[in-house]
């Protein structure tokens, strides 16, 4: 297997695994906007929460109607000969038929993400994200078997692997060991573990990141804060789980699509870097926050059963990124919300066409508990 120092590292093609989903979206529109020389392929089965109108700007500029460096493969990352032939150069784009590009990188980003979600149903978490990680590294495998090449897959996790932290805890760091409290958490951690495997067992070039509460334009309203937004645009109540003290680390999906790709083309083969803006804030703040911007009282928040086993704080270290690579966030945390805030103002069409599948879910989750 051809091995390479990090400098010199410059994929042509990236196939991004759930391209259509709200980070996977946010990256593959900004690598697509910030890097001209970069073909991206995006594979995505299309579940509730992809959604190719968040990839709509992607496909008129670059698609086959544009510029040409936008693919897209419909495809479960559980179907190997599907996902080997959307990274070996044997694969077709789902509609328009063109012939895919061989990958010089996978970043994997398909999962079932919603902690609810695990709890009501945890099957389809142990399918999608330990299963269809395990399907992942094994293509990048065969494909570096029949061509050895230049390759990196990185594989994008979450904090939630490590459980929760006391208040006076200081922030994981990459060493910290994975305590996982919910079926997501545990099935993430799972898939972590055999990136790590894969690695050492068969030198596959892997690298993996573990990223805080994400936020930002195009994110599915089941999630805290689109759901916040939503609902009080609408004047609805807001659900808050018990004292609504729990302590989220939150970052712009923008932000962490630039973190992305620093690891992916400067990382070091094999480690794990945390990714954090250093924005550690309550739910009830977060909430109150929204309201404040939106023009809505306080008395729309309604307190619901806590989740069972609910972590109460998240925290990261993020010193190996930024010392490292010398990344920093862009997004303050008042400049980022306040954007996207104004973002779901002005787009009702997009959460629109969303909203009976994610205010089913919340009804389900959080409304009549």
């Amino acid at each position: 297997m051809v091995s390479v120092t990090p400098a010199e590292f410059a994929p042509a093609t990236v196939v991004v695994t759930g391209g259509a989903g709200f980070i996977g979206g946010t990256l593959v529109r900004w690598l697509l906007a910030n890097h001209p020389d970069v073909r991206v392929v995006t594979y995505d089965a299309l579940t509730y929460a992809g959604n190719l109108d968040s990839l709509a700007p992607v496909f008129a500029r670059h698609g086959v109607h544009g510029d040409g460096r936008h693919y897209f493969v419909k495809g479960d990352i559980c179907d190997a000969g599907a996902f080997l032939s959307a990274i070996d150069g044997t694969g077709r784009e789902t509609g328009a038929g063109r012939p895919v590009p061989r990958a010089d990188a996978v970043i994997h980003l398909a999962a079932e993400t919603h902690v609810d979600r695990s709890i009501m149903g945890p099957a389809a978490f142990i399918t999608t994200n330990v299963v269809g990680t395990q399907v992942v590294l094994e293509c990048v495998r065969r494909t570096l078997e029949r061509a050895p090449r230049p390759f990196r897959m990185l594989h994008v996790g979450t904090d939630e692997v490590y459980g929760d932290l006391e208040s006076t805890d200081a922030p994981w760091t990459e060493e910290a060991p994975l305590k996982p409290s919910s079926p997501y958490a545990a099935s993430k951690g799972s898939a972590d573990l055999l990136v790590g495997a894969w690695h050492r067992t068969f030198g596959t070039p892997v690298l993996l990141t573990r990223c805080g509460n994400n936020y930002g334009p195009y994110q599915f309203p089941e999630k805290l804060i689109p759901l916040v937004i939503t609902r009080a645009l609408a004047g609805l109540s807001i659900p808050v789980y018990g004292d609504g003290l729990q302590v989220r680390d939150w970052i712009h999906a923008e932000d962490h699509a630039r973190a992305l790709w620093a690891v992916l083309t400067r990382g070091t083969l094999g480690r794990t870097y945390h990714v954090s803006a250093g924005e550690q804030r309550t739910n009830h703040d977060v909430i109150t926050g929204i309201l404040r911007q939106v023009g809505q009282p306080e008395s729309l928040m309604t307190r619901v059963t806590d989740r069972l086993g609910h972590d109460r704080r998240y925290a990261l270290d993020h010193t190996r990124l930024t010392s490292e690579l010398g990344w920093r966030a862009e997004h303050s945390w008042a400049q980022g919300i306040a954007e996207t805030v104004r973002w779901y103002r002005t787009n009702p069409e997009w959460w629109g066409r969303v909203l009976s599948e994610a205010y089913r879910a919340a009804d389900a989750l959080y409304l009549t508990a």
